[in-house]
């Protein structure tokens, strides 16, 4: 009798079969999605709104966003309900209190030194020269902000030195920002000599303002004091007024008039990014047709 052998089956395991997705997850995906197009669409519109001047109709801002006239209507009445917007008498939308108030927080929380820190620190780096943050007190210059560069021989100044408005880069920078009345205004109080660079008539200081306003930097050509030489560039409050400046500072053998142009742009870039990031008006600034002193 023979015996015969089996070779054990293989056993095939099937994957189980997949569940139809639960329409009720499936609608919330969907309406995931809605909602956050929804949120963009109304950001969008409140931003268009804050850009005009007295409002906008319905029919303004749908071909504005490119929105079918009730999609329009309804993100209206949405943000209508929560006091972001309001409808005007004459058919017009404008901001609403709520979205003030919104905008009004950010102002209040923002810190311009610690915005303008790491800003400092890479225009030194980009430069290899000082670079310096000042605002304006009782009409001169104070500085509140440095970052130092390596070199042997560089600017340094004390935190809270203050320096002459018509005769320092940050000073001239934020001076072309202003209006005419205000820049003539500081020219009343005298335009002291502090070196036979700096600038001591109205009509000089009303040319080189002017000069500013045309490069967007302003420059110290020794004006403040022999050997140095400087290049600003102002930050502008929400308002498009002068708020702050930021300089690049150096000795007149590093800082040579074949750089200046590049620094320049350095330093006038740095504070347009800088005037962006604290909420600031970066076109449009009061006083910048002002010619004279």
């Amino acid at each position: 009798m023979s015996v015969r052998s089996r070779t054990p089956a293989k056993v095939v395991r099937r994957p189980p079969a997949r569940r139809p997705a639960s329409p009720r997850m499936a609608g919330n995906g969907a309406k995931g999605a809605g909602h956050t197009q929804a949120l963009s669409r109304g950001l969008a519109l409140l931003e268009t709104l804050a850009a005009t001047d007295g409002g906008a109709t319905l029919t303004v801002l749908a071909e504005a966003l490119a929105l079918p006239a009730p999609t329009a209507h309804r993100l209206l009445a949405t943000l209508e309900q929560a006091g972001f917007v309001e409808a005007g008498a004459n058919g017009a939308w404008r901001v609403g209190v709520r979205a003030f108030r919104a905008g009004s927080a950010f102002l209040s929380h923002r810190n311009l030194v610690a915005q303008a820190l790491p800003r400092l620190e890479r225009l030194m780096g980009e430069a290899g020269e000082t670079a310096n943050l000042a605002v304006i007190e009782d009409g001169e210059a104070v500085f509140v902000a440095q970052a130092q560069c390596r070199e042997l021989m560089r600017m340094s100044v004390k935190l809270g030195a203050r320096g002459p408005l018509h005769a320092s880069g940050v000073g001239k920078a934020m001076l072309a920002a202003m209006t005419e009345a205000e820049a003539a205004a500081v020219a009343a109080r005298g335009l002291r000599r502090l070196t036979p660079q700096t600038l001591t008539t109205r009509e000089a200081l009303a040319a080189d303002l002017a000069a500013t306003r045309a490069r967007g930097y302003a420059i110290d050509d020794e004006e403040h004091a022999p050997g140095l030489r400087c290049v600003a560039a102002v930050i502008l409050d929400e308002n498009g007024r002068p708020w702050a400046a930021l300089s690049l500072a150096g000795p007149t053998s590093r800082l040579t008039p074949e750089r200046v142009a590049k620094l320049g742009r350095l330093v006038r870039e740095a504070a347009r990014d800088a005037t962006l990031a604290l909420g600031g008006q970066v076109s449009g600034k009061p006083g910048t047709q002002g010619t004279s002193c």
